[in-house]
């Protein structure tokens, strides 16, 4: 995905976020913090994007989101478990309406058969509503986390279009 594609798609976010008076925290691992830069480069943002974490150490994930570190023992850090309780973390956190999360492989080494490269886990969560999602990517690491952090920013997108949160 383009730059300008990602930027335009974390403005109709900001905005639709904006128009429903609603608030998002993003725990982000293997997208090392694009969510939050592409949101934050959007003008008026701050009325909406209150918490951002990269929690690139499975410790981090614990101490800081509260992850179940039970979770990511048995599940592994890139799990729709542990993608989960990172969403419900940041959201808890910052104390929004919503959190989303990203977890995953972007490469190009750290893949296994189970979970190949590409593989990346998202949560989201608004109040008792939860969600999550597995997706596997192609391409190099920056075109991983490219596509990883769209999909993130279309997960609120189409939530907060589709339940109004």
């Amino acid at each position: 995905m383009e730059w300008e594609e990602l930027q335009e798609l974390a403005g109709a976010v900001v905005k639709l976020l904006d128009e429903r008076g609603l608030t998002l925290a993003a725990a982000e691992s293997c997208t090392g913090g694009l969510v939050a830069h592409l949101l934050t480069c959007i003008p008026g943002s701050s009325r909406v994007f209150v918490f951002g974490a990269v929690t690139y150490a499975d410790d981090m994930k614990v101490e800081v989101l509260q992850v179940d570190r039970s979770l990511i023992q048995d599940s592994g850090a890139v799990s729709e478990l542990v993608a989960n309780e990172m969403a419900v973390g940041c959201r808890s956190v910052g104390h929004t309406n919503l959190g989303v999360s990203t977890s995953g492989i972007a490469g190009p080494s750290g893949g296994t058969p189970a979970k190949p490269v590409g593989t990346v886990c998202f949560g989201l969560a608004a109040g008792g509503y939860n969600r999550t999602e597995k997706r596997r990517f192609e391409g190099n690491r920056t075109e991983i986390q490219r596509q990883a952090a769209a999909h993130a920013l279309a997960m609120v997108k189409n939530f907060v279009e589709q339940v109004g949160a």
